[in-house]
């Protein structure tokens, strides 16, 4: 029994890497749903991620650049949309940027999610049929030993600005559903991968250095561990859970895909050679591995049995099927990349005064 029928729906941050999937992914999947997408249009959020929908959704898609902070504007779009649904993904996200600016993070990341849970009790206050799902990240659960899995019940234990702040707002979602009776979900998910992903972000990096015969760089000795997710999963999942579980549900979402930071950048040249091989050697020989970043979390693994068994969710991509869908989305959208390079991010790193590098 579908437990809520999202209809007038707040994406907030729509226009970066996995909000835009998910406008895209909900516009596509239900003819029903109109999507209102609330993005500030930071570094990372992009209208090109976003290009076709105002003329294929005409009377289903509207976009509107705001910061989530801004209570009076929130207030407002509330009255005026009269949302049933409110998915929040709108965050500050990369961890050497956040050891860079950390306020910017908890200002962006707890603050904004403040506004929205206010704004949404304001105007949900006693209403039935509503739901705001917040969506979070398994760094909020610290770094994990060589064994175990992260499950529903972790105790948090954020290592950088940027995850403590992303704690901080799953906390708050928790206190407003206690004390205000708010109808919420939860997801907490592992490193997402695919289209649009700004390219500060490992895979997208990679594969812009390696197309331009510039360095790969790989943290410490590469060994870090993270859990993968394609992020069309990801949408499918978080679909899943606003419309079928519970109020006040938590769930964690994973790929079952463990791989080394070193591996990953392995199969990435070894793809990359396999679509577009390189003129003169391979790309492994860029691989260089350069100092660690601050804090940085040894091992990520999510346990995600419980949407499993509950809501029916699986991940349909492999690690490896998934990284070839998303090198050759990035081999067909090179202007996309082009334009960011020359616009917005240049590839310089974050998050470290000095760097000393080692080839491979």
């Amino acid at each position: 029994m579908t437990a809520h029928t999202p209809e007038n729906i707040l994406v907030t941050g729509g226009a970066g890497f996995i909000g835009s999937n998910l406008v895209r992914y909900l516009l596509r999947t239900d003819p029903q749903a109109r999507v209102v997408n609330l993005d500030k249009l930071t570094y990372a959020g992009n209208p090109e991620n976003l290009a076709g929908l105002a003329e294929a959704y005409p009377a289903r898609y509207r976009m509107v650049r705001q910061d989530i902070s801004d209570q009076s504007f929130v207030e407002a779009l509330f009255q005026e949309e009269n949302f049933s649904t409110v998915i929040h993904l709108a965050a500050e996200s990369h961890v050497d940027r956040s050891i860079e600016m950390p306020l910017e993070f908890v200002r962006a990341n707890v603050l904004g999610t403040a506004v929205l849970l206010q704004a949404a009790e304001k105007f949900w206050h006693g209403r039935k049929a509503v739901r705001f799902h917040h969506v979070s990240t398994d760094e909020v659960y610290g770094s994990l030993g060589p064994t175990g899995f992260f499950t529903e019940g972790t105790p948090y234990d954020p290592s950088s600005p940027y995850s403590a702040s992303k704690a901080g707002a799953d906390h708050l979602v928790r206190a407003w559903a206690r004390t205000y009776g708010l109808p919420v979900t939860m997801s907490i998910c592992s490193n997402n991968y695919g289209p649009y992903q700004f390219p500060e972000k490992l895979l997208p990096l990679m594969i812009m250095n390696a197309l331009s015969d510039k360095a790969l760089p790989v943290y410490g000795d590469g060994k870090n561990i993270r859990d993968w997710l394609y992020v069309e999963d990801h949408c499918r999942a978080i679909d899943h859970i606003v419309r079928h579980a519970p109020d006040g549900s938590v769930y964690n979402v994973g790929g079952r895909n463990e791989w080394k930071n070193i591996d990953i950048v392995y199969l990435l040249c070894d793809t990359l050679m396999a679509q577009r091989p390189r003129v003169k050697g391979h790309y492994r020989d860029l691989i260089t591995f350069v100092q660690d970043r601050p804090g940085h979390d040894r091992r990520y693994a999510i346990d995600a049995t419980r949407i499993e068994q509950e809501l029916g969710w699986r991940p349909e991509e492999t690690f490896e099927t998934g990284l070839t869908r998303t090198v050759s989305w990035y081999l067909e959208h090179q202007d996309w990349v082009t334009r960011i390079r020359e616009g917005r991010y240049s590839g310089t790193r974050l998050g470290l005064r000095h760097e000393e590098g080692k080839k491979a």
